[in-house]
């Protein structure tokens, strides 16, 4: 059952917040769509906005600045929460910013006490899929995805997981290789355990060495990003895509930081870049 929390009018569309019982996070999840104005009866194609480390649904829904173009191109926008919250989930016992809540990686944790609701990976492929197809007028055969840093992450190794269902990819300053950066390695580590193996395929880099391929790519990336160095390393991507043939547009912006007004200055490119391809 879903529960609206709230709507707004917004370029001829709504601007929505809603909440459901999630069975595989097993607590309550909140996540933002945007439905652009339409002809009744008509299906729209899907773009799911994964977002960072500390963020929410609300970050990319008010931040972002997507809803004009979504408007002109007739797209639905999905923004799911990047953890479980509430009552008894679990968090970083030192109240890290980069583990825990507000955390969750994009994986299905099978470490205690993270295991209990931190099933990020099937809440964002299965479960809100298939809430989404179900209330809202989404054509589920044209869906695309792209996400911000921890989101971009995600994005990444859910594009490359599922080429036939996402038909175009692109992330703002991803974590591209988790398995060879601080922030990925303590967040595999934790939900997943010291098995690397099992970390291979959340690891965008490592799913491509393994086989993992996508018809074209496209990141961009601040060059003023404090993170760029040790955290987000476009430079693996780059190799990796070169060796494997898969076409990667990364373009390395001037002046431009980790924040949402890198995000919203280059939301429409990434936008029309989706739009084209589905």
């Amino acid at each position: 059952m879903m529960e609206t929390v709230s709507t707004n009018r917004a370029f001829g569309g709504v601007q929505g917040v809603y909440r459901h019982a999630s069975a595989v996070c097993a607590i309550d999840m909140t996540f933002s769509v945007y439905v652009p104005p339409h002809a009744p009866g008509a299906e729209l194609p899907v773009v799911w906005y994964l977002s960072g480390l500390t963020c929410t649904h609300a970050n990319v829904t008010e931040k972002g600045e997507y809803r004009r173009l979504c408007a002109e191109l007739g797209l639905i926008f999905v923004a799911p929460d990047t953890s479980p919250r509430g009552d008894g989930v679990a968090d970083d016992p030192e109240g890290a910013y980069d583990f825990g809540l507000g955390a969750g990686f994009y994986v299905d944790a099978t470490q205690q006490p993270f295991a209990t609701h931190y099933h990020m990976w099937s809440y964002v492929t299965e479960e809100l899929p298939a809430l989404v197809a179900a209330e809202f007028p989404a054509d589920m055969a044209r869906q695309s995805i792209m996400g911000h840093s921890m989101g971009g992450h995600g994005a990444l190794t859910i594009g490359l997981t599922f080429p036939d269902r996402f038909k175009s990819v692109s992330a703002f300053a991803p974590i591209v290789a988790p398995s060879q950066v601080p922030w990925g390695q303590k967040a595999l580590s934790g939900y997943l355990g010291d098995d690397r193996t099992a970390w291979r395929r959340h690891d965008a880099v490592a799913l491509i060495e393994d086989g993992a391929r996508i018809a074209d790519l496209l990141v961009d990336q601040g060059e003023a990003d404090p993170f760029l160095a040790e955290q987000l390393r476009p430079d693996l991507l780059d190799a990796a895509c070169r060796a494997a043939g898969i076409p990667l547009t990364l373009r390395l912006q001037p002046g431009y930081d980790h924040s949402y007004y890198t995000i919203s200055t280059f939301m429409e490119d990434h936008l029309r870049w989706h739009s084209a391809r589905l």
